[in-house]
């Protein structure tokens, strides 16, 4: 199943898809949710109500898709989890994970605006990453327990003020800027998919390939990454885990190519959808 937040007729709710290119609000089938640790604790309503009636049901192109992740309570991310890329930063590939948080303030729609420009940054940069949304607490779990604990998947932009990035000790304030983390389109429910470990991730700039890799090039895989992190952080239904960027970011090429306002970058996981993100000087 797909599950996604949608804005039609004046209002913004959670729905889902009842074929590639049509939604149903929720609240059309009697369900209303305000967050989507809600939603995940009532999925098996979902899917059974989603299941017997389409009433309501919309076009996709009759609705402006939002981001799917409302009010998670942390949103922790991976660095340098792919070797090429931590090569072309200049980085040594990790021994163990590289972990830092994305505050919830970042979050951004698929296909919202992302500020940037003085004060907020003159180097910005993209990373197309895989989401991992958190179904189950986890706290503590084993690697061979830790896929039962994923509620979905989900397409993400890793949006990133290298300036700040290499004058701070720590990433999390040249990754958390307001509009910093677009997510979407939707959610993807792990049912759905049966392998996350070989899907296709890839990127563009103004319509010119950047990213191009797959899921299978990850140093610590899915179930490494929640058994590390759940070791210490409890993980919350809701929550979201990062997984890292492949190669291709602007920082790693000569020179450098950071975006610029008016650029659109597109980032897509195989099966997961694409997001679409202009860049904007900051208001």
């Amino acid at each position: 199943m797909r599950v996604g937040r949608i804005a039609v007729d004046g209002r913004v709710e959670f729905a889902a898809a009842v074929s590639p290119d049509t939604w149903v609000p929720l609240s059309s089938i009697g369900l209303s949710y305000s967050d989507l640790p809600s939603l995940i604790a009532d999925i098996g309503s979902v899917a059974e109500r989603v299941s017997r009636t389409s009433a309501g049901a919309v076009p996709e192109g009759e609705v402006e898709l939002r981001c799917p992740v409302v009010r998670p309570s942390k949103i922790l991310a991976i660095g340098l989890n792919y070797a090429d890329h931590a090569r072309e930063t200049g980085a040594t590939p990790p021994e163990r994970p590289v972990v830092f948080a994305k505050y919830p303030n970042a979050l951004n729609d698929p296909f919202g605006e992302v500020a940037i420009g003085e004060p907020v940054t003159t180097q910005a940069d993209y990373e197309a990453e895989l989401a991992v949304v958190i179904g189950r607490r986890a706290k503590r779990v084993p690697e061979r327990d830790a896929y039962r604990h994923v509620f979905g998947y989900a397409v993400a932009n890793d949006v990133s003020a290298r300036d700040w990035q290499r004058a701070d000790a720590q990433f999390s304030r040249s990754k958390s800027a307001d509009t910093f983390c677009p997510i979407g389109p939707w959610v993807t429910t792990a049912d759905e998919v049966p392998d996350p470990t070989v899907l296709r991730i890839a990127s563009w700039v103004n319509g010119e390939p950047r990213q191009d890799s797959s899921t299978a090039q990850m140093i610590f895989a899915i179930p490494s990454l929640i058994s590390f992190l759940s070791a210490t952080i409890t993980l919350e239904p809701g929550d979201v885990i990062l997984t890292g960027t492949p190669p291709g970011v602007g920082l790693g090429a000569e020179p450098p190519r950071f975006l610029n306002p008016g650029d659109i970058v597109e980032c897509e996981v195989e099966g997961l959808g694409r997001i679409r993100n202009r860049f904007v000087r900051v208001g």
